[in-house]
């Protein structure tokens, strides 16, 4: 079995100098795959950007906007709201679904999103179906900024330790920082820009016997009751 690696851009649609970090990364790197966040204030312009860059695979990055998420009728109410946006802007159902932060994967909510993708037949980020590997992140456990974690060095590394048969994903930020957004996570998504555009990194990959690959390689799984 191939060990096949999707790398995900997360917070699609965040700003235009996320977007702008994205699809550089996607055209000039290994970024295979993104998660659109579709209330922010660069979600048309990730939508412009998508719909010319078709190989781009392109998910929903639930965000939950600081709603308490612990009554799966609000999880139901506002997922329901946001991938109606995502339809309406993209033209097409996500490939997968994840959350920012993780939010759907806290405590019971990991089986109430679960219920609510399946119709969908795609992917939810650590409901197993897609091995998530979470080691490509530049801060430490304790927070301070540490960008030797997303070095060139310690992404091959993660790579040639994590990846597994069948299909893996890597989530990523990458960022061009032009100062029209606000995050605790600003100079790693610069970094993260460079290390995921390096010149022979594809190369490197596909040398340690991982084919990049993106959520189109997922099997559509069936409904229940179909």
């Amino acid at each position: 079995m191939p060990r096949l690696l999707i790398v995900n851009a997360d917070d699609f649609g965040l700003s235009r100098g996320v977007n702008a970090g994205i699809i550089d990364a996607h055209t000039n790197g290994i970024v295979t795959s993104t998660s659109l966040m579709v209330d922010r204030p660069g979600a048309h312009d990730a939508a412009q950007i998508a719909h010319r860059h078709p190989a781009l695979s392109v998910g929903l990055h639930f965000d939950d906007h600081g709603a308490t998420l612990d009554d799966p009728a609000v999880i139901s109410s506002v997922f329901a709201a946001q991938l109606d946006r995502f339809r309406e802007l993209i033209g097409a159902e996500p490939t997968h679904v994840d959350s920012h932060h993780h939010a759907h994967a806290c405590g019971q909510r990991i089986a109430v999103f679960s219920e609510l993708v399946a119709p969908l037949g795609v992917p939810l980020r650590h409901a197993g179906r897609v091995r998530y590997l979470g080691g490509y992140w530049g801060q430490s456990e304790r927070g301070p900024t540490d960008l030797s974690r997303v070095s060139r060095e310690a992404l091959l590394e993660l790579i040639q330790t994590e990846v597994g048969d069948g299909l893996n994903e890597i989530g990523c930020h990458p960022a061009r920082l032009t100062g029209d957004f606000a995050s605790s996570y600003l100079e790693e998504r610069a970094t993260e820009l460079a290390t995921l555009t390096a010149p022979g990194l594809r190369d490197q990959i596909e040398a340690l016997g991982v084919e990049l690959a993106s959520f189109a390689r997922a099997e559509p799984s069936a409904a229940p009751g179909l």
